[in-house]
């Protein structure tokens, strides 16, 4: 029954045909259960493993590397090639990308986890009316029309609607699905708001909440995915994971690369054509399919191998420095989201606040003789810990509140007209409410207030454990007083009093609604002598006056405490007694904000990053909250900023895109509403984060580039995110997404040089293939230096340190490519000349070694007619490894200088010298150890076709790699004096505005 709670009573009872004094009957039960289906969230089918893995081959680049590997395989076994040299080149990249694959399915299978979760919050058993009788049931045997009953502690098993209340008030915690800060009060009435939320339906109990304060009974009307809770699940279902623009950029440069690789290699084959009948191959065929093995070649060359895994280790590396932040990375392509996060959408119970309801203000009669008539104290301590102090109006810490009149019985009352518990859970380590938290708000309050008579009292509590400071002022006012009789909080009186016994003094405490209390009130109590004087009418007005700045300049949830003399030997109370009461005090409290917060927020704003504070309050108080942060200083007032749910879609889509531009403030939200606020926002190429703890905020944070849940959270929200602030303090966000931002930033040097050192290779073979001259490398001497001597030093770069201003810019846009035009053309410019160095390195061997045979340079382009005419040196020399050799380690060596390029994208290497980053320098000496292992150690010299190099070789090879270093440092200087920025070529073009608004 979607629209309950705009019927009557009588009409739901009617819709479903049930008697509200018998329940539904045996084939009312069966008929419903073949309608309706049974009381539990059905199970989504998850993808098959085998979906999973295929999913992380469904990239260009891997497809490519696969039919690659795989066409080198064959080609492998035609030539005749078998054993290790045979399958080393395909089965190392096939391990790579199966390793790469690993990481990808585990990824994808935590999230499915959340669905899973979300039935942790249904209920187990239920207290059912049926056939006349009631009985304990599963939960999962409910169907709509079945008549329930609810009392304190109990989880709503489906959703209800109140049809009879069976106490004074009902009252429910549903923070989980709304994320409001108090608990709210249930009606029988129906709602007749239009477009009405969850926060509106005041007489519907929603399934998986808890109730704090009273009994009732409710008819079902909704059960298993047709409940509030069913409809987060669906919301979390319809959800696809985001692409992240670093997946999106390196899939575009993906495409960029297959295509000038498909282009070079066609390029290869064709112009050696003529050369297929050379009698070195031994016949068209064979000289076609050599040439082809040298495209397949070029192209395992052009391609990173070991671009995957270093992206995965370096953002691995990435979630451990975060950690050390608090911030715990679930999903690794987050960390990299984080560094262009341009909105927080921040929910604000929770997050931007405790969510732990605190007294911070209290008004009290100081003397109506001399001096100010009224006297504010303000409370220290934002969360249930009993750590705090009371200030005075001048800010100076009392020493001893407990000896104050006034604050003495505020304890007092605070202590003994409260039905909560207060306790400090070990497991958990902090304090914990059971009951309403505007109770447990004055137990703590009575805590900080402390006892009276003893000096050593503040230092005295410190002592204890955390156990027993938990309630021992509590407690010590409950031993003193014995309590008789109790009036309930109802809803007419707005209020609730305890009737204590004393040595012989029976006195009445009272707490409520300052206008009920204070209406009720005819003296009041003095803090400066404990004297009791009446309540005239001008001290009244005054009262009056500071309870409206409490509630409506402050937004305050305020409650006035009184107390009165009753007979001696009285034993019950009626409402009768509740008149002529003694005013004690006015207490004024909020879900306070987290102290850090303010500077967090004004980090995000000086990054560029613009936060939206999201929650289901009310409009005011959350107003009121943020103004306390202190972030919003800069906004006059709220008007153009600050947007009710409702307000929000009433506006034209127009308006609307111009709304979010401004928005500061988003209130009266539901799950669906955080959801679509996060689709807009992604609409309009932001890149969103979402932070959250409650199960209300699980749809959202899986839609968000990027999920922030709480560590105090729920298991569903944290199953849901990409990252978990273990200690829930949005100030974390600000660290972990510097961390972001200089994670992106090594990786985007990473990944130049890794495909600087391919174009390198790239352009060696083809310069090769291009002159006529022998293969300079072997296929696995390639492999090498892609796999071991690129990847040491590429993941050594992901140790760069972070930038000074790395928070002092704004955040890069979504658009931005990997590798922009002028930089592809400095990386072409390096990549040629390591191409050309290792090819000269090949030629010098022949021409000009002493150690070689100094052929002629036309010789050598001839080498392939050897064997079919005569010459003055054996055909064999071509088969020297010595050439291959030198050129392979000018490879290597160069690659080993381009690395410490990279130690920044535009400054000097006199300026970021190699030392700053420790772990690339020993890369690079890991990296030409076990160079010289390959080299100088028998086994693998022979596997790699290697040999010894002497120092004439090895002199040449340094010669040939160092200007390397020159050449970036030339290219550097040009960057940092702005003339790349004419090289301003894109891949792609950028869409900047909204879809709607391009499409006009």
């Amino acid at each position: 029954m979607e629209d309950a709670y705009a019927r009557s009573v009588a009409e739901v009872l009617e819709f479903f045909e049930v008697d509200p004094t018998k329940g539904l009957t045996d084939s009312q039960i069966s008929k419903y259960a073949r309608i309706y289906g049974r009381n539990v969230l059905p199970e989504e089918r998850s993808t098959p493993f085998w979906k999973l893995v295929l999913k992380q081959f469904d990239d260009l680049l891997v497809k490519i590397l696969i039919a690659a590997a795989l066409v080198s395989f064959v080609l492998a076994l035609i030539n005749g090639e078998t054993g290790l040299i045979a399958f080393l080149e395909p089965s190392v990249i096939l391990m790579i990308l199966a390793a790469n694959a690993a990481v990808g399915v585990i990824t994808e299978t935590n999230a499915e986890k959340a669905l899973e979760e979300l039935r942790a919050y249904q209920a187990d058993i239920a207290t059912v009316l049926r056939n006349g009788c009631f009985s304990i049931l599963p939960a999962t045997d409910l169907v709509p029309g079945d008549i329930v009953e609810v009392s304190v502690g109990c989880k709503i098993p489906a959703d209800m609607r109140m049809i009879e209340m069976l106490s004074n008030q009902l009252r429910v915690d549903q923070a989980i699905l709304t994320g409001e800060s108090c608990s709210v009060e249930k009606e029988l009435d129906s709602t007749v708001a239009t477009n009405a939320v969850y926060q509106d339906k005041t007489n519907i109990l929603f399934s998986g909440t808890v109730v704090v304060a009273g009994r009732a009974k409710a008819v079902v009307v909704g059960v298993g995915a047709n409940t509030a809770m069913g409809n987060i699940r669906d919301s979390m279902l319809r959800t696809e994971d985001e692409v992240t623009p670093l997946k999106k950029k390196l899939d575009e440069f993906g495409t960029f690369l297959a295509k000038v690789i498909a282009g070079i290699c066609m390029l290869v084959w064709i112009v050696n054509i003529g050369h297929f009948r050379d009698p070195s191959h031994g016949g068209l065929l064979r000289g076609a399919i050599h040439y082809f093995k040298i495209a397949v070649a070029l192209a395992v060359a052009a391609i990173p191998e070991g671009l995957p895994a270093v992206v995965t280790t370096c953002l691995a590396l990435g979630t451990k420095r975060m950690a050390r932040l608090n911030a715990i990375v679930r999903s690794l392509p987050s960390v990299e989201t984080l560094g262009c996060t341009t909105v927080i959408c921040s929910d604000k119970t929770g997050t931007l606040t405790t969510n732990m309801m605190s007294v911070s203000k209290i008004c009290v009669f100081h003397s109506v003789h001399h001096g100010p008539v009224t006297a504010e104290y303000s409370i220290s301590g934002t969360t249930y810990s009993p750590e705090g102090v009371v200030l005075d109006s001048a800010g100076i810490q009392l020493d001893f509140p407990a000896q104050l009149p006034c604050l003495l019985h505020i304890a007092m009352c605070s202590a003994l007209c409260n039905e909560s518990i207060l306790q400090y859970n070990p497991d958990k380590g902090d304090y914990e409410k059971i009951g309403e938290a505007t109770e447990v708000a004055l137990r703590v309050l009575a805590e900080k207030v402390g006892l009276p008579g003893f000096n050593s009292m503040p230092s005295a509590l410190n002592m204890l454990s955390k156990h027993e400071r938990a309630s021992y002022c509590n407690r010590y006012w409950e031993n003193q007083f014995k309590k008789v009789a109790l009036l309930d909080f109802s809803r007419d009186r707005k209020m609730m009093s305890v009737l204590c016994s004393r040595k012989q003094l029976e006195i009445m405490f009272s707490k409520g609604a300052p206008e009920s209390i204070i209406s009720r009130c005819t003296n009041i109590l003095c803090n400066d002598d404990g004297s009791t004087v009446p309540l005239t009418a001008n001290l009244r007005t005054e009262l009056e006056a500071r309870f409206r700045s409490f509630a409506e300049t402050e937004t305050l949830r305020c409650l006035a405490l009184a107390l009165k003399r009753m007979p001696m030997g009285q034993q019950t109370l009626s409402f009768n007694d509740e008149q002529d009461l003694t005013f004690i005090g006015l207490v004024g409290m909020l879900d306070p904000p987290r102290e850090e917060v303010r500077n967090a927020m004004i980090s995000c704003m000086t990054a560029g990053i613009r936060v939206i504070v999201v929650t289901g309050d009310n409009k005011s108080t959350a107003e009121s909250v943020c103004r306390k942060i202190g972030a919003f200083d800069h906004l006059v007032d709220f008007s153009g900023h600050s947007y009710t749910a409702s307000e929000f879609e009433e506006l034209p889509a127009l308006q609307q895109a111009l709304a979010l531009q401004r928005m500061a403030l988003f209130t009266r939200v539901e799950p669906s509403h955080k959801r679509m606020l996060v689709e807009a926002l992604q609409h309009q190429n932001e890149v969103v984060a979402m932070t959250g703890d409650g199960v209300n905020d699980a749809p959202a944070l899986k839609k968000a580039d990027i999920g922030i849940a709480m560590g105090s959270g729920t298991a569903v929200a944290k199953s849901a995110s990409d990252m978990v602030l273990a200690d829930d303090n949005f100030a974390s966000i600000v660290a972990a997404i510097a961390e972001g931002r200089a994670i992106y930033n090594n990786t985007k040097q990473f990944i130049r040089y890794m495909i600087s050192s391919n174009i390198g290779e790239v352009v060696c073979i083809f310069v090769a293939a291009m002159l006529g001259i022998p293969d300079t490398l072997a296929p696995v001497q390639l492999l090498w230096v892609n796999l071991v001597t690129d990847g040491l030093p590429a993941t050594a770069i992901g140790f760069n340190k972070q930038d000074s201003d790395v928070m002092k810019v704004k955040p890069r846009k979504v658009n931005e490519a990997v590798v922009t035009g002028w930089l592809f053309f400095r990386y072409l410019v390096i990549g040629a000349y390591v191409g050309l160095a290792t090819v000269a390195g090949f030629i010098w061997w022949f021409v000009y070694s002493d150690n070689g045979p100094k052929l002629p340079y036309g010789e050598l382009m001839n080498f392939d007619t050897c064997s079919s005419r005569e010459t003055t040196y054996p055909c064999s020399i071509f088969d020297d490894r010595h050439p291959s050799t030198v050129s392979m380690t000018v490879l290597v060596v160069v690659e080993m200088f381009n690395a410490l390029n990279n130690l920044s994208e535009n400054q000097s290497l006199l300026v970021i010298p190699p030392w700053s980053n420790l772990w690339l320098v020993a890369s690079i000496v890991l990296t030409m150890v076990l160079h010289l292992l390959i080299l100088y150690v028998q086994p693998l010299s022979i596997l790699f076709s290697v040999t010894p190099l002497s120092w004439a070789e090895w002199t040449v090879v340094l010669y040939l790699s160092f200007p390397v270093i020159i050449i970036d440092e030339v290219l550097k200087f040009f960057s940092r004096n702005s003339c790349g920025t004419r090289f301003n070529f894109r891949f792609r073009r950028p869409d900047v505005l909204p879809k709607e608004l391009r499409d006009k």
